[in-house]
């Protein structure tokens, strides 16, 4: 049976998130590398995250509080920025040997107040059924209420199985998991989250960092969809089904 599996890439992780639009090419190349050996048997759709290619610019033209008459270029100029970032991204991925092809949210999706309502799928689902890789990313959309809104890459993460049917998700950040004092946790769930403190991230961050991503996870997890948390050299790990030795988030 070949599976559908959504790979989740945090900007921390291909970029250098306290630089200005620092993209990690050797670490991309890396990744990529890791990809294309476990790909033959996989519907893989990848997303990535801004890091510092896009949440500056986002936050200097405020668009994580909507839009207004004085800040209408910043859609074009955030736009510009997180697009450079996944060029760079599907070009590392066609370096290595695998079809890549980007698809940016600000022409596919719509939000109200902040959160998608709609996602354009059908090209998603025929790209896979051929073989093809869909990468998408954190980006501005437009709004129906704010006029624009910024989407993270893990809002994308939390709704694309609403649409289409995904077997695994996987998010490969810069830590082991989820820490409790330094400690991985193994597994979460929307009881167990009570008793811990989750930090939001120290670089520029309009999409609420770990405590972001927790969040959009538990609402997979009310769906009874699981999804994993796990450093990024543990890709391969997860990609081949084994233990990441990270976080796993469920019911």
């Amino acid at each position: 049976m070949v599976e559908t599996v959504i790979l989740k890439l945090g900007g921390s992780v291909i970029t250098d998130k306290s630089g200005n639009c620092s993209v990690d090419y050797e670490r991309l190349d890396w990744i990529a590398s890791e990809i294309a050996k476990k790909q033959a048997d996989k519907k893989i759709i990848i997303i990535h995250g801004a890091g510092s290619c896009g949440h500056p610019e986002a936050k200097e033209h405020h668009l994580d509080k909507g839009l207004d008459t004085n800040n209408i270029s910043g859609i074009f100029i955030t736009h510009e920025a997180v697009s450079g970032l996944n060029d760079a991204v599907v070009n590392a991925l066609r370096a290595r040997g695998v079809e890549a092809v980007a698809i940016h949210p600000l022409g596919s999706c719509i939000a109200n107040n902040g959160r998608l309502i709609s996602i354009e799928c059908g090209p998603i689902k025929l790209l896979t059924e051929h073989k093809v890789v869909p990468v998408l990313h954190g980006d501005v959309v437009m709004d129906l209420s704010r006029g624009a809104c910024i989407v993270s890459g893990d809002q994308l993460v939390s709704t694309l199985p609403e649409m289409i049917h995904v077997d695994r998700i996987g998010l490969a950040t810069d830590v082991a998991g989820l820490l409790d004092n330094g400690q991985v946790v193994s597994r979460i769930n929307t009881g167990s989250i009570n008793n811990l403190e989750i930090r939001g991230s120290d670089n520029t961050d309009v999409t609420g960092g770990m405590k972001g991503k927790i969040g959009e996870l538990l609402i997979l997890a009310e769906n009874e969809v699981e999804s994993n948390i796990f450093h990024v050299s543990r890709i391969g790990d997860f990609l081949d089904g084994r233990d990441h030795g990270g976080t796993v988030v469920t019911k």
